[in-house]
């Protein structure tokens, strides 16, 4: 028997409410977008500076290609607009909220006040790992195994008879007022620097000789981010799995606690396929908070059981069953 407030309703009711849910919805994330399109910039280079941190790291110039007149922009409003749909979130889940509420009993409603903020802060933890834990590891991995994949041969001999060599000042800063056509490599940065006049300075990136220059696409990397991003965000949701599972009755915490060590093997299966690079180093560093989230919902699904979340049971009155 549904809630008095849902009977109400009729089925037209409904379409009408969820149609005036999603405009409210939409007229909320708009100025969020305009908010996160003029600061745009600024989030794409906060995504860019694992990459940029790690090329350094393995002697690489900081410089990615953009292959078509758009890419660049595109890499922006995407960004913008991803950003703005994660900041919306919350004003997204009150709209759903605000639509399911009057069709649950209160019981119900309990289970959603707790699964809800639940699942928000794991999909941010994930993110989180994604960004200041897995990236830098599976990045300098990749990075390093390409520029050294091969060395070239380059052989060596003595200066010929009357041959001299010009010499480059190697600098860690941009010197202050250089004369317009001198040359300097700037350290930090891995780049040839000349400058053309009194206030340009062109810039060209040196690279290892290494058989593999790495040279990524912007496209290419914000994407990857974001496939990761939404992988990471899902494998989070694995206290909410398991607390589902107990709720349901599909499993019992006593006998999930018996097979921790099929559920180790499984964290560390998926920890080998959900990592970019499949190395050691970046599979432990998956599989472990895996696991970890796996004790996690174990611990939540023996704290919180059902009954104990959905409290008193409603009668057909509305009214709360003393005996639930």
């Amino acid at each position: 028997m549904l809630p008095p407030a849902a009977q109400a309703m009729s089925f037209g009711d409904h379409l009408e409410e969820l149609r005036r849910r999603l405009i409210v919805a939409m007229l909320g994330v708009i100025p969020i977008l305009a908010v996160c399109l003029v600061f745009g910039k600024s989030i794409l280079i906060f995504l860019l500076q694992p990459l940029k941190n790690q090329l350094l790291r393995a002697g690489q110039a900081p410089t990615l290609q953009a292959l078509s007149p758009v890419e660049t922009f595109g890499a922006y409003v995407k960004v913008s607009t991803v950003a703005a749909v994660l900041i919306s979130v919350p004003w997204l889940l009150a709209q759903l909220w605000l639509f399911v509420r009057p069709g649950l009993y209160e019981n119900e409603r309990r289970f959603a006040r707790l699964l809800m903020p639940m699942s928000v802060a794991l999909t941010a933890a994930g993110a989180a790992f994604l960004y200041y834990a897995m990236l830098p590891v599976a990045l300098f991995f990749l990075i390093s195994f390409g520029a050294g994949l091969a060395q070239p041969n380059v052989p060596s001999a003595p200066l010929p008879e009357g041959v001299s060599i010009s010499s480059l000042a190697v600098l860690d800063a941009d010197p202050i007022d250089a004369p317009v056509g001198s040359a300097w490599v700037l350290r930090p940065t891995n780049q040839l620097r000349v400058k053309v006049e009194p206030a340009t300075i062109l810039t060209t990136a040196l690279t290892p000789g290494a058989l593999i220059a790495q040279q990524y696409r912007v496209k290419e990397y914000v994407d990857l981010i974001f496939v990761l991003g939404l992988v990471f965000a899902l494998a989070f949701q694995t206290p909410i799995v398991v607390l589902l599972l107990s709720w349901v009755g599909i499993v019992e915490p006593r006998e999930l606690a018996k097979r921790r060590r099929h559920a180790f093997a499984l964290c560390a299966v998926l920890g080998a396929v959900l990592t970019p690079t499949g190395d050691p180093a970046s599979m432990m560093l998956l599989t472990l908070p895996l696991y970890f989230l796996f004790e996690l919902g174990l611990t939540l699904a023996r704290a919180l059981p059902a009954s104990r979340v959905a409290g008193p049971a409603p009668t057909r009155d509305g009214a709360m069953d003393d005996e639930g």
